[in-house]
């Protein structure tokens, strides 16, 4: 890590940050409980089981992990991607396709609004998240990063950053958005991890930039 990236880094402001997480998930857990039920039963009855997807992801320092979401692509979906490659629409190892044929009819109204995103509120209890933070990427993208790429992996990924309330998926070249996490991670600050999580609820509920 540069001295640059370590900037914000302080030992009480992790600590503070930490304390956010645990209490905002938490409070997510216990608001958000009626919904969580909902997605769980609806994909079940119209997709069937299993209803979350184990997601293989890399977190601070390279370190790998399990987290989950709710399933949204049908049964297979990864043996699938191989042959879908050749229409990728991002730069770089990510895989990001709008009419990806893998994602179910409920899937895609839940990547819409990030419902299939709840869960991983698990991962940040857990401490392998945080609320705010550079998205962790599949252990197959992590390995084609190229050096500067994986110092988006300093600070502990999250549930929502820069990329999110920037456009998501209308950003189509990676190293634009390992950029925007590097400026995330040398600017950081309380204030600001709490203007992200506000400006990713307004961009969650419009829908915006998703598929």
């Amino acid at each position: 890590m540069q001295d640059q990236d370590r900037t914000a880094q302080t030992p009480w402001r992790l600590r503070v940050k930490r304390l956010i997480d645990i209490v905002g998930s938490v409070l997510a857990f216990i608001l958000l409980s009626p919904i969580l039920a909902l997605i769980a039963i609806l994909v079940f009855v119209f997709d069937g089981s299993p209803v979350l997807y184990c997601w293989q992801v890399v977190g601070k320092d390279g370190v790998p992990f399990t987290s989950w979401k709710f399933r949204t692509m049908v049964p297979g979906a990864d043996a699938i991607k191989s042959s879908l490659l050749a229409s990728n629409e991002m730069t770089g190892p990510v895989f990001k396709m709008r009419d990806d044929p893998r994602i179910t009819r409920i899937g895609r109204n839940l990547r819409r609004y990030s419902l299939d995103e709840l869960p991983q509120l698990f991962s940040v209890l857990k401490g392998d998240m945080s609320l705010v933070g550079p998205r962790p990427p599949l252990v197959t993208e992590y390995e084609q990063f190229s050096d500067w790429q994986k110092r988006k992996l300093m600070v502990r990924p999250g549930l929502t950053c820069l990329w999110q309330i920037s456009g998501r998926n209308e950003i189509k070249d990676f190293d634009e958005w390992v950029r925007m996490d590097l400026q995330y991670i040398q600017h950081w600050s309380i204030v600001e991890d709490f203007r992200i999580m506000l400006r990713t609820v307004k961009v969650v509920f419009r829908g915006r930039g998703a598929y």
